[in-house]
Protein backbone atom coordinates (compact mmCIF):
# COMPACT_ATOMS: atom_id res chain seq x y z
CA UNK A 1 0.00 0.00 0.00
CA UNK A 2 1.69 3.17 -0.95
CA UNK A 3 2.17 5.59 2.24
CA UNK A 4 3.68 9.22 2.55
CA UNK A 5 7.66 9.78 2.14
CA UNK A 6 9.66 7.94 4.93
CA UNK A 7 10.12 11.81 6.77
CA UNK A 8 6.79 12.41 6.72
CA UNK A 9 5.69 8.89 8.08
CA UNK A 10 8.17 9.20 11.00
CA UNK A 11 7.20 12.34 12.35
CA UNK A 12 3.76 10.90 12.43
CA UNK A 13 4.92 7.52 14.24
CA UNK A 14 6.74 9.84 16.94
CA UNK A 15 3.66 11.44 17.17
CA UNK A 16 1.68 8.44 17.93
CA UNK A 17 4.85 6.88 20.23
CA UNK A 18 4.10 9.72 22.42
CA UNK A 19 0.85 7.93 23.50
CA UNK A 20 2.05 4.36 23.61
CA UNK A 21 -0.98 2.81 26.18
CA UNK A 22 -3.39 4.05 24.22
CA UNK A 23 -1.78 2.59 20.98
CA UNK A 24 -1.16 -0.80 22.70
CA UNK A 25 -5.26 -0.98 23.64
CA UNK A 26 -6.30 0.30 19.99
CA UNK A 27 -3.60 -2.66 18.61
CA UNK A 28 -4.83 -5.11 21.21
CA UNK A 29 -8.72 -4.10 20.67
CA UNK A 30 -7.73 -4.29 16.81
CA UNK A 31 -5.98 -8.39 16.87
CA UNK A 32 -9.30 -9.44 19.78
CA UNK A 33 -11.80 -8.36 16.86
CA UNK A 34 -9.83 -9.41 13.86
CA UNK A 35 -9.76 -12.87 15.68
CA UNK A 36 -13.20 -13.10 17.20
CA UNK A 37 -14.79 -11.86 13.28
CA UNK A 38 -12.17 -15.31 11.93
CA UNK A 39 -14.01 -17.24 14.75
CA UNK A 40 -17.28 -16.55 13.17
CA UNK A 41 -16.36 -18.99 9.93
CA UNK A 42 -16.05 -21.58 12.19
CA UNK A 43 -19.42 -21.18 14.11
CA UNK A 44 -21.34 -20.97 10.06
CA UNK A 45 -19.01 -24.12 9.26
CA UNK A 46 -20.58 -25.64 12.48
CA UNK A 47 -23.87 -24.27 12.57
CA UNK A 48 -24.41 -25.73 9.04
CA UNK A 49 -22.52 -29.07 9.24
CA UNK A 50 -23.86 -29.97 12.57
CA UNK A 51 -26.94 -28.07 12.78
CA UNK A 52 -28.67 -27.55 9.94
CA UNK A 53 -27.24 -30.76 7.71
CA UNK A 54 -27.63 -33.13 10.12
CA UNK A 55 -31.06 -31.63 11.74
CA UNK A 56 -29.87 -31.47 14.74
CA UNK A 57 -31.38 -28.60 17.04
CA UNK A 58 -29.36 -29.23 20.23
CA UNK A 59 -25.98 -28.10 17.95
CA UNK A 60 -28.42 -25.60 16.22
CA UNK A 61 -29.03 -23.92 19.34
CA UNK A 62 -25.26 -24.40 20.51
CA UNK A 63 -23.84 -22.91 18.02
CA UNK A 64 -26.39 -19.87 17.64
CA UNK A 65 -25.49 -19.69 21.00
CA UNK A 66 -21.76 -19.69 20.48
CA UNK A 67 -22.12 -17.16 16.97
CA UNK A 68 -24.20 -14.67 19.68
CA UNK A 69 -21.33 -14.99 22.39
CA UNK A 70 -18.95 -14.04 19.47
CA UNK A 71 -20.86 -11.09 18.47
CA UNK A 72 -21.01 -10.07 22.16
CA UNK A 73 -17.15 -10.17 22.41
CA UNK A 74 -16.79 -8.20 18.94
CA UNK A 75 -18.89 -4.98 20.05
CA UNK A 76 -17.17 -4.87 23.13
CA UNK A 77 -14.06 -4.82 21.46
CA UNK A 78 -14.96 -2.66 18.48
CA UNK A 79 -15.70 0.11 21.20
CA UNK A 80 -12.63 -0.05 22.22
CA UNK A 81 -10.90 -0.14 19.53
CA UNK A 82 -13.48 2.66 17.78
CA UNK A 83 -12.80 4.77 21.64
CA UNK A 84 -9.19 4.40 21.35
CA UNK A 85 -8.42 4.86 17.61
CA UNK A 86 -10.71 7.96 17.57
CA UNK A 87 -8.84 9.45 20.60
CA UNK A 88 -5.37 8.97 18.88
CA UNK A 89 -6.55 11.12 15.67
CA UNK A 90 -8.09 14.04 17.79
CA UNK A 91 -5.11 13.97 20.00
CA UNK A 92 -2.32 13.95 17.19
CA UNK A 93 -4.21 16.05 15.10
CA UNK A 94 -4.26 18.69 18.44
CA UNK A 95 -0.65 17.66 18.77
CA UNK A 96 0.09 18.96 15.27
CA UNK A 97 -1.92 22.16 15.29
CA UNK A 98 -0.08 22.93 18.42
CA UNK A 99 3.37 22.43 17.30
CA UNK A 100 2.86 24.07 13.60
CA UNK A 101 1.43 27.26 15.46
CA UNK A 102 4.29 26.83 18.01
CA UNK A 103 6.74 26.96 15.57
CA UNK A 104 5.24 29.67 13.16
CA UNK A 105 4.51 32.11 16.21
CA UNK A 106 8.25 32.10 16.72
CA UNK A 107 9.43 32.45 12.75
CA UNK A 108 11.00 35.79 11.62
CA UNK A 109 8.85 38.17 10.19
CA UNK A 110 9.87 37.92 6.94
CA UNK A 111 8.70 34.31 6.34
CA UNK A 112 5.14 35.82 6.38
CA UNK A 113 6.00 38.44 4.18
CA UNK A 114 5.98 35.68 1.31
CA UNK A 115 3.79 33.12 2.51
CA UNK A 116 0.10 34.02 2.19
CA UNK A 117 -2.07 34.15 5.93
CA UNK A 118 -4.60 32.01 4.21
CA UNK A 119 -2.87 28.81 3.18
CA UNK A 120 -1.07 28.91 6.29
CA UNK A 121 -4.36 28.76 8.58
CA UNK A 122 -5.68 25.92 5.91
CA UNK A 123 -1.93 23.55 6.72
CA UNK A 124 -3.24 24.45 10.90
CA UNK A 125 -6.74 23.53 10.63
CA UNK A 126 -8.26 21.93 6.94
CA UNK A 127 -5.03 19.77 6.91
CA UNK A 128 -5.17 18.17 10.64
CA UNK A 129 -8.66 17.66 10.32
CA UNK A 130 -7.90 15.13 6.98
CA UNK A 131 -5.35 13.75 9.79
CA UNK A 132 -7.82 12.96 12.16
CA UNK A 133 -9.80 11.32 10.02
CA UNK A 134 -6.61 9.23 9.08
CA UNK A 135 -5.54 8.31 12.10
CA UNK A 136 -9.45 7.98 13.87
CA UNK A 137 -10.76 5.79 10.94
CA UNK A 138 -8.73 5.48 7.98
CA UNK A 139 -5.39 3.80 9.40
CA UNK A 140 -7.45 1.81 11.43
CA UNK A 141 -10.03 0.30 8.80
CA UNK A 142 -6.21 -0.12 6.96
CA UNK A 143 -5.43 -2.45 9.56
CA UNK A 144 -8.03 -4.22 9.81
CA UNK A 145 -9.01 -4.77 6.92
CA UNK A 146 -5.41 -6.11 5.98
CA UNK A 147 -5.35 -8.50 9.52
CA UNK A 148 -9.10 -9.52 8.44
CA UNK A 149 -7.46 -10.41 4.48
CA UNK A 150 -4.61 -12.14 5.95
CA UNK A 151 -6.55 -14.23 8.63
CA UNK A 152 -9.08 -14.74 5.34
CA UNK A 153 -6.55 -16.12 3.54
CA UNK A 154 -5.05 -18.64 5.92
CA UNK A 155 -8.67 -20.07 7.05
CA UNK A 156 -9.53 -20.72 3.61
CA UNK A 157 -6.16 -22.41 2.48
CA UNK A 158 -7.13 -24.45 5.83
CA UNK A 159 -10.13 -24.93 4.06
CA UNK A 160 -9.41 -25.14 0.12
CA UNK A 161 -6.30 -25.06 -1.14
CA UNK A 162 -7.81 -25.77 -4.56
CA UNK A 163 -10.08 -22.72 -4.17
CA UNK A 164 -8.05 -20.39 -2.31
CA UNK A 165 -5.21 -20.73 -5.29
CA UNK A 166 -8.26 -19.20 -7.49
CA UNK A 167 -8.36 -16.44 -5.24
CA UNK A 168 -4.90 -15.69 -4.79
CA UNK A 169 -4.40 -15.17 -8.17
CA UNK A 170 -6.92 -12.16 -8.10
CA UNK A 171 -5.25 -10.37 -5.47
CA UNK A 172 -2.45 -9.19 -7.45
CA UNK A 173 -4.97 -8.33 -10.31
CA UNK A 174 -6.15 -5.84 -7.36
CA UNK A 175 -3.80 -4.79 -5.68
CA UNK A 176 -2.20 -3.75 -9.12
CA UNK A 177 -4.53 -0.27 -9.52
CA UNK A 178 -4.34 0.50 -5.82
CA UNK A 179 -0.47 0.48 -6.52
CA UNK A 180 -0.36 2.16 -9.93
CA UNK A 181 -3.42 5.31 -9.30
CA UNK A 182 -2.64 5.68 -5.66
CA UNK A 183 -0.05 7.67 -6.26
CA UNK A 184 -1.94 9.66 -8.69
CA UNK A 185 -4.98 10.16 -6.01
CA UNK A 186 -2.23 11.84 -3.54
CA UNK A 187 -1.01 14.57 -6.05
CA UNK A 188 -4.72 15.30 -7.19
CA UNK A 189 -5.30 15.39 -3.25
CA UNK A 190 -2.05 18.02 -2.29
CA UNK A 191 -3.04 19.87 -5.55
CA UNK A 192 -6.81 19.97 -3.56
CA UNK A 193 -5.67 21.38 -0.36
CA UNK A 194 -3.35 24.02 -2.08
CA UNK A 195 -6.42 25.09 -4.05
CA UNK A 196 -8.38 25.12 -0.66
CA UNK A 197 -6.28 27.24 0.95
CA UNK A 198 -6.16 29.70 -2.42
CA UNK A 199 -10.09 30.23 -1.54
CA UNK A 200 -9.69 30.84 1.85
CA UNK A 201 -6.91 33.21 1.67
CA UNK A 202 -8.91 34.65 -0.84
CA UNK A 203 -11.89 34.94 1.29
CA UNK A 204 -10.10 36.07 4.11
CA UNK A 205 -8.23 39.54 2.48
CA UNK A 206 -12.07 40.28 0.71
CA UNK A 207 -13.50 40.17 4.33
CA UNK A 208 -10.18 41.98 5.87
CA UNK A 209 -11.11 44.81 3.55
CA UNK A 210 -14.15 44.89 3.21
CA UNK A 211 -15.01 48.36 3.04
CA UNK A 212 -11.82 48.78 0.16
CA UNK A 213 -14.13 46.64 -2.06
CA UNK A 214 -17.34 48.15 -1.31
CA UNK A 215 -15.48 51.65 -1.66
CA UNK A 216 -14.03 51.14 -5.13
CA UNK A 217 -17.21 49.31 -6.17
CA UNK A 218 -15.82 45.93 -6.95
CA UNK A 219 -18.09 43.94 -4.90
CA UNK A 220 -18.82 42.14 -8.32
CA UNK A 221 -15.55 41.78 -9.36
CA UNK A 222 -14.12 40.68 -5.93
CA UNK A 223 -16.97 37.86 -6.19
CA UNK A 224 -15.78 36.34 -9.83
CA UNK A 225 -12.17 36.01 -8.28
CA UNK A 226 -13.50 33.94 -5.01
CA UNK A 227 -16.30 31.70 -7.83
CA UNK A 228 -12.92 31.19 -10.26
CA UNK A 229 -11.24 30.27 -6.82
CA UNK A 230 -14.14 28.17 -5.83
CA UNK A 231 -14.06 26.14 -9.29
CA UNK A 232 -10.54 25.81 -9.98
CA UNK A 233 -11.00 23.70 -6.24
CA UNK A 234 -13.85 21.92 -7.80
CA UNK A 235 -12.14 21.29 -10.91
CA UNK A 236 -8.94 19.64 -8.92
CA UNK A 237 -11.63 17.63 -6.45
CA UNK A 238 -13.34 16.03 -9.49
CA UNK A 239 -10.07 15.14 -10.86
CA UNK A 240 -9.25 13.59 -7.73
CA UNK A 241 -12.78 11.59 -7.21
CA UNK A 242 -12.68 10.40 -10.55
CA UNK A 243 -9.12 8.77 -9.69
CA UNK A 244 -10.51 7.09 -6.57
CA UNK A 245 -14.17 6.50 -8.26
CA UNK A 246 -12.27 4.45 -10.88
CA UNK A 247 -9.88 2.71 -8.31
CA UNK A 248 -12.53 1.63 -6.17
CA UNK A 249 -15.06 0.18 -9.42
CA UNK A 250 -11.60 -1.86 -10.99
CA UNK A 251 -11.38 -3.23 -7.55
CA UNK A 252 -14.84 -4.39 -6.98
CA UNK A 253 -15.06 -5.91 -10.34
CA UNK A 254 -11.70 -7.74 -9.97
CA UNK A 255 -12.16 -9.15 -6.43
CA UNK A 256 -16.13 -10.51 -7.34
CA UNK A 257 -15.10 -11.71 -10.73
CA UNK A 258 -12.67 -13.97 -8.72
CA UNK A 259 -15.65 -14.33 -6.13
CA UNK A 260 -17.83 -15.17 -8.84
CA UNK A 261 -15.08 -18.31 -10.41
CA UNK A 262 -14.85 -19.22 -6.67
CA UNK A 263 -18.34 -19.85 -6.36
CA UNK A 264 -18.49 -21.75 -9.35
CA UNK A 265 -15.72 -24.21 -8.70
CA UNK A 266 -16.61 -24.60 -5.21
CA UNK A 267 -20.20 -25.44 -6.08
CA UNK A 268 -18.95 -27.99 -8.48
CA UNK A 269 -16.54 -29.69 -5.32
CA UNK A 270 -19.72 -29.79 -2.95
CA UNK A 271 -21.94 -31.41 -5.63
CA UNK A 272 -19.04 -34.12 -5.85
CA UNK A 273 -18.55 -34.38 -2.34
CA UNK A 274 -14.71 -32.53 -1.94
CA UNK A 275 -16.55 -30.37 0.51
CA UNK A 276 -19.27 -30.35 3.03
CA UNK A 277 -21.86 -27.89 3.05
CA UNK A 278 -20.42 -25.87 6.34
CA UNK A 279 -17.10 -26.27 4.72
CA UNK A 280 -17.85 -24.07 1.64
CA UNK A 281 -20.16 -21.50 4.04
CA UNK A 282 -17.28 -20.31 6.05
CA UNK A 283 -14.91 -20.52 2.72
CA UNK A 284 -17.57 -18.33 1.37
CA UNK A 285 -17.46 -16.05 4.34
CA UNK A 286 -13.76 -15.66 4.34
CA UNK A 287 -13.68 -15.18 0.73
CA UNK A 288 -16.39 -11.91 1.24
CA UNK A 289 -13.76 -11.05 4.29
CA UNK A 290 -11.20 -11.26 1.90
CA UNK A 291 -13.24 -9.37 -1.01
CA UNK A 292 -14.29 -6.86 1.51
CA UNK A 293 -11.44 -6.18 2.88
CA UNK A 294 -9.55 -5.40 -0.29
CA UNK A 295 -12.16 -2.77 -1.59
CA UNK A 296 -11.90 -1.21 1.54
CA UNK A 297 -8.27 -0.99 1.28
CA UNK A 298 -9.15 0.26 -2.26
CA UNK A 299 -10.74 3.16 -0.53
CA UNK A 300 -8.66 3.61 2.34
CA UNK A 301 -5.86 3.97 0.05
CA UNK A 302 -6.92 7.15 -1.22
CA UNK A 303 -7.50 8.43 2.08
CA UNK A 304 -4.10 7.86 3.66
CA UNK A 305 -2.86 9.33 -0.31
CA UNK A 306 -4.71 12.66 0.47
CA UNK A 307 -3.67 12.45 4.29
CA UNK A 308 0.16 11.97 3.09
CA UNK A 309 -0.23 15.24 1.12
CA UNK A 310 -2.07 16.94 4.26
CA UNK A 311 0.65 15.20 6.34
CA UNK A 312 3.36 16.75 4.28
CA UNK A 313 2.67 20.27 4.33
CA UNK A 314 1.99 20.40 7.76
CA UNK A 315 5.64 18.62 8.86
CA UNK A 316 6.75 21.27 6.72
CA UNK A 317 5.58 24.13 8.99
CA UNK A 318 6.84 22.12 11.68
CA UNK A 319 10.23 21.81 10.85
CA UNK A 320 10.93 25.50 9.42
CA UNK A 321 13.58 26.80 10.72
CA UNK A 322 13.69 30.44 12.01
CA UNK A 323 16.67 32.91 10.19
CA UNK A 324 16.77 34.76 13.55
CA UNK A 325 18.21 32.26 15.98
CA UNK A 326 17.70 32.40 19.81
CA UNK A 327 20.78 32.60 22.20
CA UNK A 328 20.98 30.77 25.10
CA UNK A 329 22.44 33.50 27.77
CA UNK A 330 22.42 33.30 31.47
CA UNK A 331 19.61 34.83 33.06
CA UNK A 332 19.69 38.09 35.33
CA UNK A 333 20.28 40.68 32.76
CA UNK A 334 19.21 43.52 33.39
CA UNK A 335 18.46 46.15 31.14
CA UNK A 336 18.98 49.62 31.96
CA UNK A 337 17.77 51.71 28.18
CA UNK A 338 21.29 52.38 26.42
CA UNK A 339 20.99 51.27 22.77
CA UNK A 340 23.68 51.67 20.10
CA UNK A 341 24.25 51.37 16.35
CA UNK A 342 27.80 50.71 15.59
CA UNK A 343 28.37 51.08 11.80
CA UNK A 344 25.54 49.21 10.59
CA UNK A 345 24.80 48.33 7.19
CA UNK A 346 21.46 46.48 6.10
CA UNK A 347 20.00 44.85 2.93
CA UNK A 348 16.84 42.87 2.78
CA UNK A 349 17.21 39.37 1.70
CA UNK A 350 14.89 40.05 -1.52
CA UNK A 351 17.04 42.97 -2.16
CA UNK A 352 20.31 42.50 -1.26
CA UNK A 353 22.08 44.70 -3.96
CA UNK A 354 20.45 47.62 -2.75
CA UNK A 355 21.26 48.94 1.46
CA UNK A 356 18.89 50.36 3.19
CA UNK A 357 21.06 51.35 5.95
CA UNK A 358 24.69 52.43 5.37
CA UNK A 359 27.13 52.86 7.88
CA UNK A 360 24.52 54.27 10.36
CA UNK A 361 25.35 54.97 13.68
CA UNK A 362 23.67 56.67 16.83
CA UNK A 363 23.68 56.36 20.43
CA UNK A 364 20.24 56.38 22.60
CA UNK A 365 21.53 56.95 26.43
CA UNK A 366 19.77 55.78 29.83
CA UNK A 367 16.44 58.36 30.24
CA UNK A 368 16.99 60.17 26.43
CA UNK A 369 14.64 61.10 23.72
CA UNK A 370 16.02 60.92 20.16
CA UNK A 371 14.32 60.79 17.16
CA UNK A 372 14.51 59.81 13.95
CA UNK A 373 13.76 61.86 10.38
CA UNK A 374 14.01 61.87 7.35
CA UNK A 375 12.67 61.43 3.57
CA UNK A 376 10.49 57.90 2.92
CA UNK A 377 12.64 55.34 2.58
CA UNK A 378 15.74 57.09 4.39
CA UNK A 379 15.78 53.77 6.53
CA UNK A 380 13.92 54.93 10.11
CA UNK A 381 11.93 51.39 10.13
CA UNK A 382 14.33 49.36 9.38
CA UNK A 383 15.71 50.61 12.89
CA UNK A 384 13.28 49.75 14.05
CA UNK A 385 13.07 46.33 13.13
CA UNK A 386 17.12 45.99 13.59
CA UNK A 387 16.48 46.53 17.08
CA UNK A 388 13.23 43.99 17.75
CA UNK A 389 15.60 41.75 15.62
CA UNK A 390 13.44 41.38 13.14
CA UNK A 391 16.20 40.98 11.22
CA UNK A 392 20.42 40.98 11.34
CA UNK A 393 22.83 43.71 10.61
CA UNK A 394 24.67 42.22 7.27
CA UNK A 395 27.49 44.65 9.29
CA UNK A 396 27.94 46.31 12.50
CA UNK A 397 26.34 45.81 15.75
CA UNK A 398 23.29 47.10 17.36
CA UNK A 399 23.70 47.22 21.38
CA UNK A 400 21.54 47.33 24.44
CA UNK A 401 24.01 48.27 27.73
CA UNK A 402 27.10 47.50 25.46
CA UNK A 403 25.62 43.79 24.69
CA UNK A 404 25.34 42.89 21.03
CA UNK A 405 21.28 41.93 20.43
CA UNK A 406 22.36 38.97 18.96
CA UNK A 407 24.28 37.79 22.16
CA UNK A 408 20.85 38.38 24.18
CA UNK A 409 17.65 35.93 24.38
CA UNK A 410 14.79 37.27 22.05
CA UNK A 411 12.35 37.09 25.79
CA UNK A 412 15.32 39.27 27.03
CA UNK A 413 15.55 41.89 24.82
CA UNK A 414 11.80 42.29 24.34
CA UNK A 415 11.33 42.55 27.69
CA UNK A 416 13.16 45.50 27.85
CA UNK A 417 11.83 47.08 24.77
CA UNK A 418 8.16 48.33 23.60
CA UNK A 419 6.87 49.73 20.42
CA UNK A 420 4.13 51.39 19.41
CA UNK A 421 3.56 51.10 15.69
CA UNK A 422 2.31 53.20 12.83
CA UNK A 423 -0.53 51.71 12.00
CA UNK A 424 -1.34 49.62 16.02
CA UNK A 425 -2.44 45.97 15.81
CA UNK A 426 -5.61 45.25 17.87
CA UNK A 427 -6.52 41.87 18.87
CA UNK A 428 -10.30 40.63 19.02
CA UNK A 429 -11.30 41.71 22.89
CA UNK A 430 -11.57 43.56 25.53
CA UNK A 431 -9.74 46.81 25.76
CA UNK A 432 -8.65 46.21 28.94
CA UNK A 433 -7.34 42.62 27.34
CA UNK A 434 -5.31 44.52 24.47
CA UNK A 435 -3.95 47.24 27.14
CA UNK A 436 -2.65 44.14 29.08
CA UNK A 437 -1.82 42.28 26.22
CA UNK A 438 1.84 43.12 26.95
CA UNK A 439 1.97 42.37 31.03
CA UNK A 440 -1.07 39.92 31.62
CA UNK A 441 -0.22 40.12 35.01
CA UNK A 442 -1.30 43.89 35.43
CA UNK A 443 -4.02 44.93 37.52
CA UNK A 444 -7.09 47.38 36.86
CA UNK A 445 -5.45 50.21 38.63
CA UNK A 446 -2.61 49.48 36.57
CA UNK A 447 -4.26 49.30 33.36
CA UNK A 448 -6.05 52.47 33.92
CA UNK A 449 -3.11 53.76 35.06
CA UNK A 450 -1.06 53.71 31.68
CA UNK A 451 -4.06 54.38 29.69
CA UNK A 452 -4.67 58.02 31.30
CA UNK A 453 -1.12 58.48 30.84
CA UNK A 454 -1.78 57.29 26.91
CA UNK A 455 -4.45 60.17 26.92
CA UNK A 456 -7.40 57.18 26.37
CA UNK A 457 -8.75 56.91 29.63
CA UNK A 458 -11.44 59.45 29.01
CA UNK A 459 -12.67 58.38 25.68
CA UNK A 460 -12.77 54.66 27.35
CA UNK A 461 -14.80 55.51 29.95
CA UNK A 462 -17.46 57.51 27.91
CA UNK A 463 -17.96 54.45 25.78
CA UNK A 464 -20.21 51.74 26.62
CA UNK A 465 -18.80 48.97 29.12
CA UNK A 466 -16.03 50.85 29.39
CA UNK A 467 -12.90 48.79 29.74
CA UNK A 468 -14.85 46.03 28.63
CA UNK A 469 -16.02 47.17 25.76
CA UNK A 470 -15.02 44.72 22.64
CA UNK A 471 -13.29 46.16 19.70
CA UNK A 472 -13.75 43.90 17.23
CA UNK A 473 -11.38 42.17 14.92
CA UNK A 474 -8.36 44.61 14.52
CA UNK A 475 -10.11 46.86 16.50
CA UNK A 476 -12.79 47.95 14.31
CA UNK A 477 -15.24 49.52 16.22
CA UNK A 478 -12.70 51.96 17.27
CA UNK A 479 -11.43 55.14 15.39
CA UNK A 480 -7.76 55.51 14.32
CA UNK A 481 -6.60 57.37 17.19
CA UNK A 482 -8.50 55.47 19.38
CA UNK A 483 -6.34 52.04 18.62
CA UNK A 484 -3.39 54.48 18.63
CA UNK A 485 -4.06 55.47 22.23
CA UNK A 486 -4.54 51.79 23.31
CA UNK A 487 -1.39 51.16 21.75
CA UNK A 488 0.59 53.43 23.84
CA UNK A 489 -1.16 52.45 26.94
CA UNK A 490 -0.12 48.67 25.81
CA UNK A 491 3.25 49.54 25.78
CA UNK A 492 3.35 52.00 28.68
CA UNK A 493 2.24 49.25 30.94
CA UNK A 494 4.90 47.06 29.76
CA UNK A 495 7.39 50.00 31.79
CA UNK A 496 10.15 48.93 28.75
CA UNK A 497 13.77 50.78 29.33
CA UNK A 498 13.13 51.09 25.72
CA UNK A 499 10.08 52.84 24.30
CA UNK A 500 9.64 52.93 20.24
CA UNK A 501 7.16 55.24 18.47
CA UNK A 502 6.74 54.89 15.00
CA UNK A 503 4.43 57.59 14.14
CA UNK A 504 2.72 57.26 16.69
CA UNK A 505 0.45 60.36 17.13
CA UNK A 506 -0.06 60.50 13.41
CA UNK A 507 -3.59 59.56 13.84
CA UNK A 508 -4.34 62.19 16.77
CA UNK A 509 -6.31 65.00 16.54
CA UNK A 510 -4.59 68.20 17.87
CA UNK A 511 -5.77 67.94 21.63
CA UNK A 512 -4.78 63.78 21.73
CA UNK A 513 -1.46 65.16 20.39
CA UNK A 514 -0.61 67.56 22.49
CA UNK A 515 -1.58 64.93 26.04
CA UNK A 516 0.97 62.42 24.17
CA UNK A 517 3.42 64.80 23.85
CA UNK A 518 2.83 66.07 27.55
CA UNK A 519 3.49 62.23 28.38
CA UNK A 520 6.56 61.80 26.83
CA UNK A 521 7.71 64.47 28.10
CA UNK A 522 7.00 63.02 31.70
CA UNK A 523 8.47 59.89 30.84
CA UNK A 524 11.61 61.96 30.22
CA UNK A 525 14.55 60.05 32.25
CA UNK A 526 12.08 56.98 33.25
CA UNK A 527 13.05 55.67 30.21
CA UNK A 528 14.73 55.63 26.76
CA UNK A 529 12.63 57.12 23.60
CA UNK A 530 13.23 56.41 19.77
CA UNK A 531 10.87 58.53 18.03
CA UNK A 532 9.97 58.28 14.13
CA UNK A 533 8.08 61.11 13.25
CA UNK A 534 7.16 63.11 10.23
CA UNK A 535 5.02 65.88 12.16
CA UNK A 536 8.33 67.03 13.44
CA UNK A 537 6.64 69.32 15.95
CA UNK A 538 6.18 65.94 18.31
CA UNK A 539 9.97 65.49 18.06
CA UNK A 540 10.61 69.04 19.14
CA UNK A 541 11.55 68.81 22.30
CA UNK A 542 13.98 65.84 21.40
CA UNK A 543 17.59 65.84 23.15
CA UNK A 544 18.79 64.81 19.47
CA UNK A 545 17.38 64.18 16.39
CA UNK A 546 19.00 62.07 13.56
CA UNK A 547 18.33 63.07 9.98
CA UNK A 548 18.91 60.18 7.85
CA UNK A 549 18.77 60.34 4.34
CA UNK A 550 19.91 56.79 2.03
CA UNK A 551 20.51 55.01 4.95
CA UNK A 552 23.45 57.34 6.23
CA UNK A 553 23.22 60.22 9.11
CA UNK A 554 23.36 63.09 6.91
CA UNK A 555 23.26 65.61 10.18
CA UNK A 556 21.85 65.26 13.97
CA UNK A 557 21.18 67.74 16.62
CA UNK A 558 18.71 69.29 18.78
CA UNK A 559 15.73 71.17 16.96
CA UNK A 560 17.29 74.31 16.65
CA UNK A 561 20.56 73.33 15.65
CA UNK A 562 18.77 71.45 12.98
CA UNK A 563 16.94 74.71 11.95
CA UNK A 564 19.56 76.61 11.84
CA UNK A 565 22.58 74.03 10.08
CA UNK A 566 20.50 71.07 8.02
CA UNK A 567 18.98 72.37 4.73
CA UNK A 568 17.08 68.79 4.52
CA UNK A 569 15.31 69.13 8.25
CA UNK A 570 14.62 72.40 7.17
CA UNK A 571 12.79 71.44 4.21
CA UNK A 572 11.37 68.72 5.77
CA UNK A 573 10.21 70.77 8.87
CA UNK A 574 8.33 73.55 6.82
CA UNK A 575 6.69 69.78 4.83
CA UNK A 576 5.09 68.99 8.28
CA UNK A 577 3.93 72.61 8.44
CA UNK A 578 2.11 72.21 5.66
Amino acid sequence: MPTASPPVMRALWALLGTHKKILVIAAIALLSTSALTLLLGQGIRWMVDEGLVAADTGQLKLALSGLMGLSVLMAIGTYVRFYAVSWLGERVGADLRRQAFDNLIGLHPHYFEGNLSGEIMSRITADTTVLQSLIGSSVSMALRNSLMMTGGLIMMLATSPRLTLIILITVPLVLAPILIMGRRVRSLSRQSQDRLADVGQNAIESIQEIKTVQAFNQVARTQSRFADEVEAAFNVACQRIRQRSFLIASVIILVFGGLGLMLWVGGQDVINGVLSAGEMSAFVFYALLVAMGAGTLAEVVSEVQRAGGALERLVELINLDSLIVDHPTASGFSAQGHLAFNQVSFAYPSRPEKRVLDGFSFDLRPGQTVALVGPSGAGKSTVFELVQRFHEPSTGAVTLDGIALSDLALAQLREAIAVVPQQPSLFSASISDNIRFGRPDASDEDVIAAARQAGADEFIQAIPDGYGAFVGERGVRLSGGQRQRIAIARALLTQPKVLMLDEATSALDSNSERHIQRALRGLKGQMSCLIIAHRLSTIEHADEIVVLDGGRVQARGTHGELIATSPLYQQLHAQSED
